[in-house]
């Protein structure tokens, strides 16, 4: 009896240690439990190549700096909650019909070439990152993945007694739908993160404005949830205005480096 009530108190203290998210609404995980949660979808990732043909890092050092470069000017920005808990490593997916990128629990951050080679300019790319790096920073991403599998499974994966959900969780995390106030508040941490750069912060309303435009590709699952692209251009625009940002630069021609640098 006395064990069983030791095992209850434990379960409870997982469960509401650090329980209030900083995005303002309740997560059941630690931090510590989104870094483990993290750290073992990447691993299944890896060793995935099939879905995931992850550039090395090795043979792509040029790419891997300069977008490490990018990452680190919106990392060391000082707005970030969880700059020094999470990796933010990051990870090149060579598929350039896909336009995406996404971010797991504890800042593993995938890109896939498509997205790379479809933006205009550093400052877009910087913006987009942001974006996938506030839903990892705000812990959006486990609270989303709770609702999607249940507490009690997300547990067994931390603990370590059940494996073989990983590889559905890595293929969920590439076209995770989060709700309407996820999406505009991870929008609006975007800007919040690159306005103390040299960037331009309301770089990823263009990346809406282009998708709009251009059409023809399909949409990042990100960008084709609500709210509407209109309103979400409308709201990082004023966001921008609000915090009067000064950054104006673009990096067109090291942003081309970039791109030349992939296959």
């Amino acid at each position: 009896m006395r064990n069983k009530i030791l095992v209850l108190l434990i379960t409870l203290t997982t469960l509401f240690t650090n329980s209030c998210s900083e995005g303002g609404g309740i997560n059941i995980f630690s931090v510590e439990d989104d870094k483990a949660l993290g750290a073992q979808v990447a691993a299944e990732i890896a060793a995935d190549p099939s879905t995931y043909p992850i550039l090395n890092e090795s043979t792509y050092a040029e790419a891997y700096d300069l977008l490490y470069d990018i990452r680190d000017r919106v990392l060391n920005s000082g707005e970030l909650f969880h700059e020094d808990d999470f990796v933010w490593e990051l990870h090149i997916i060579e598929d350039d019909d896909i336009v995406n990128a996404f971010c797991t629990p504890g800042g593993y951050i995938y890109v896939y070439t498509g997205l790379i080679k479809y933006l205009d300019d550093e400052a877009q790319l910087a913006c987009v990152l942001g974006h996938e790096m506030a839903h990892a920073d705000l812990r959006h991403t486990t609270d989303q993945l709770t609702e999607i599998y249940g507490v009690s499974l997300l547990l067994s994966i931390v603990l370590g007694s059940d494996q073989e959900i990983l590889g559905d969780i890595a293929t969920t995390l590439a076209s995770l739908a989060f709700s309407r106030d996820d999406e505009s508040q991870a929008d609006e941490y975007s800007v919040i993160y690159v306005c103390p750069t040299e960037y331009y912060a309301a770089a990823s309303a263009e990346f809406f404005e282009k998708i709009e435009a251009e059409g023809g590709i399909e949409i990042p699952e990100f960008l084709s949830t609500h709210p509407s692209p209109e309103n979400r251009i409308e709201d990082i625009l004023a966001k921008y205005e609000e915090l009067g940002c000064g950054g104006t630069q673009r990096y067109e021609d090291r942003y081309q480096d970039l791109i030349d640098a992939l296959p």
